[in-house]
């Protein structure tokens, strides 16, 4: 072998090694899942009496789900006279009438409801929140983004662990009222649940950091101050003021049997979209905090965890290396008569594949689902997680080299049931060359694949098909709902119903 091909094999496998730690870190959070499993959180002790709440509502652009989020926190059991809910609006279309009408239908009925509309979105997410804690009555707020549906007891449930004055935020899970909508829909609600019940659940009963996600949380308002406020130097607000405020002191509490529904993208476009700018903050916030966090007295176990957490999207990058690396070691060592080194991959791919198995099946276990149930979504789970290598990778890559960007929100539709209507183009994911990209590795994969059959180098051939399924399957649903001028809907009053079951079904 010449020298070149030696130095190519030892960066191959350098980057097999690294993300085979990325995804050896899924077991331990499994390990920290089980091992605290039953370390139920309960509040200190009882309030002395419920505090004023602000309920904040940041929407941009949200025609087809602001009156089912309205209508839903204005059913929230709490008394009227410690309530307030703030309808943060930026939007520029049909939804600036829509809102306030339906403010204004609510507030006749005695809800202490106000419309606040900006015509800059300076700051995004982040400057509606902050410019609506000016006015804020609450001394504490809870956080909804317009496709949740809260369930009417979230504020009881919640409040009750303010009795502890050094508790800073009540995180609760997310459910998915759309999870049956579609094979995408059903693998992203399978990646949240992983990320609730297993990750959340797991750092937060071990002491380690965890965060607020944005949405269907509470806020004590002195802790967000004491944090700093919000900032809007990353894409991701939620992540960077929790880890501030934990930086401070603070306790978070994650109420993992409490359940607010969502609404996961039916467009490839748009859950594409959320992933990058999720990704691409993470980075952001790792760049901004995980210097401090490492310098500070913090047990080595909660600076280990904060950095895998910070750093977890780093692994795209790998992934879409190891994407191009991949095929050509394939038939360099088979080239030169090592076929048998092929299966010095097995343990590298292993330990990164089948930690993805172990922690989802865990979750869905833990969730209650059994059987075949439990393994029928994981091949497409891997072959989508590989997909969105090149999407993410370009975020991880535009957050290292300080390319700002502004906030893209996700489109929501209300998507729920088999309905199909026309949906404006500004209610759809955007649409980039990214598809074409996806689509070359797709065929670069097809090759890899037909080289493979050829020469019998079958112990290759799953790894292989894993890939070409993730970059084509990606790729061509983008191009194809790009093109497309329908998506599937629900009728919005299904989705409340259907919140509604499912908070009753959690309780």
């Amino acid at each position: 072998m010449t020298t070149v091909e030696i130095i190519f094999l030892g960066v191959y496998f350098s980057v097999l090694c690294v993300l085979a730690v990325y995804g050896s870190h899924r077991y331990r959070m499994a390990f920290l899942y089980y091992r605290h499993k039953f370390k139920l959180p309960t509040p200190k002790g009882p309030l002395k009496e419920l505090p004023r709440v602000t309920i904040q509502l940041p929407i941009f652009n949200e025609m087809y789900v602001v009156e089912r989020l309205v209508e839903s926190v204005c059913r929230i059991d709490y008394p009227r006279e410690l309530l307030e809910i703030q309808v943060l609006d930026d939007s520029t279309d049909e939804t600036c009438g829509i809102a306030r009408a339906c403010v204004e239908r609510h507030r006749q009925k005695g809800h202490d409801i106000v419309y606040l509309h900006r015509t800059n979105r300076e700051g995004f997410k982040a400057g509606a929140l902050e410019n609506g804690l000016k006015t804020a009555k609450g001394d504490f707020v809870a956080v909804f983004d317009a496709d949740f549906v809260p369930s009417p007891d979230f504020l009881l449930r919640t409040v009750p662990f303010f009795s502890d004055d050094k508790v800073g935020m009540v995180q609760v899970r997310w459910g998915h009222l759309n999870r049956e909508f579609s094979i995408l829909t059903q693998a992203q609600s399978i990646f949240l649940d992983g990320h609730f019940i297993i990750e959340h659940t797991a750092r937060n009963r071990s002491g380690c950091f965890f965060n607020f996600n944005g949405t269907a949380g509470i806020w004590r308002r002195g802790t967000i101050a004491d944090a700093g406020g919000w900032q809007h130097d990353t894409l991701t607000e939620d992540l960077d003021l929790s880890y501030r405020a934990q930086l401070k002191g603070w306790q978070f509490v994650f109420l993992p049997e409490v359940i607010s529904p969502a609404e996961v993208p039916v467009d490839m476009n748009a859950f594409k979209s959320q992933q990058h700018r999720w990704a691409k903050g993470s980075i952001q916030t790792a760049k901004k905090l995980l210097p401090t966090i490492l310098k500070s007295k913090l047990p080595l176990a909660v600076k280990r965890e904060a950095f895998f957490h910070l750093t977890n999207n780093m692994a795209y990058l790998l992934m879409v290396l190891l994407s191009v690396l991949m095929p050509i070691s394939m038939v360099v060592r088979f080239q030169h008569g090592l076929y048998g080194t092929l299966f010095l991959d097995l343990p590298f791919f292993i330990t990164a594949t089948a930690s993805v198995c172990f922690f989802y099946v865990a979750a869905q276990r833990e969730r209650g689902v059994h059987g075949w149930e439990q393994l029928k979504y994981l091949p497409f789970l891997m072959s989508l997680g590989i997909g969105l290598a090149i999407n993410n990778a370009k975020a991880v890559a535009e957050a290292l080299l300080n390319q700002q960007s502004g906030f893209a929100r996700t489109p929501k539709t209300g998507a729920e049931g088999k309905k199909v209507i026309a949906v404006k183009k500004a209610y759809r994911g955007s649409k980039t060359l990214m598809p074409v990209v996806e689509l070359l590795f797709a065929a670069y994969f097809s090759g890899a694949l037909w080289f493979a059959i050829d020469a019998r180098i079958y112990t290759s051939v799953p790894f292989i098909v894993l890939f070409l399924g993730g970059f084509l399957y990606v790729g061509a649903s983008s191009l194809l709902q790009g093109l497309a001028g329908r998506v599937k809907l629900a009728d919005p009053s299904a989705s409340v119903n259907a919140a509604e079951e499912q908070a009753r079904r959690a309780a």
